[in-house]
């Protein structure tokens, strides 16, 4: 996985509740068993009408918006378990997902796939929304080392909490593996200190 730390980004508003991971990414997508082409379906039955042409209402095919942190409403991820959801989401070009709820199963996902979950408050989720839906332009700083979120122009910052392991992996671009690996010479000194 890419190593992440800090990102400053603008960002993607989409500002509706209880998107659960079927309208992020369709079932009729999950036959592929590979993370390859999964952006390209995100959202799909939101982003186009059924003629395949883009629907220009959706915030994700509106050009004043661009970034790679997606800017939902209360309870993202809900719904089926589908890792390919957080497939389609990293496969779009999204590093960073807000909102002021995760499904747990999903954040799970997004973690084990480099995608970092902030959840905020609902008065800060409020805020972030309204500053980026009237100030496009607007650049909003994750630091993951300091577990903040922080909104440029305004001043304003919040603190996300996040389980002290998934911060390592990601901190270090490690998926489980990788962390293992990384601990290989305790692991063999704690080994090799063992009577059986």
């Amino acid at each position: 996985m890419e190593k992440f730390t800090t990102l400053t980004s603008r960002a993607i508003p989409l500002a509706i509740e209880n998107v659960d991971t079927d309208q992020i990414i369709p079932a009729r997508f999950l036959k592929a068993t590979d993370k390859i082409g999964f952006g390209d379906n995100v959202f799909r039955d939101w982003r186009y009408n059924k003629h395949g042409e883009p629907n220009a209402n959706f915030s994700l095919n509106n050009s004043k918006y661009s970034g790679s942190i997606l800017v939902a409403g209360d309870n993202f991820g809900c719904g089926s378990s589908r890792e390919h959801a957080a497939w389609a989401l990293v496969g779009f070009g999204f590093k960073v997902i807000v909102s002021s709820f995760f499904a747990d199963i999903f954040k799970g996902n997004a973690l084990n796939n480099g995608l970092l979950p902030v959840q905020v408050s609902e008065t800060f989720l409020k805020t972030l929304l309204e500053t980026i839906e009237n100030k496009p332009e607007t650049q909003i700083e994750v630091n993951l080392e300091s577990q903040t979120i922080s909104i440029s122009n305004l001043n304003t910052s919040e603190s996300f909490d996040i389980d002290p392991y998934k911060k390592t992996c990601m901190i270090n671009g490690y998926d489980d593996i990788d962390y293992l690996l990384s601990k290989k010479e305790q692991i063999e000194a704690f080994e090799a200190e063992k009577t059986y």
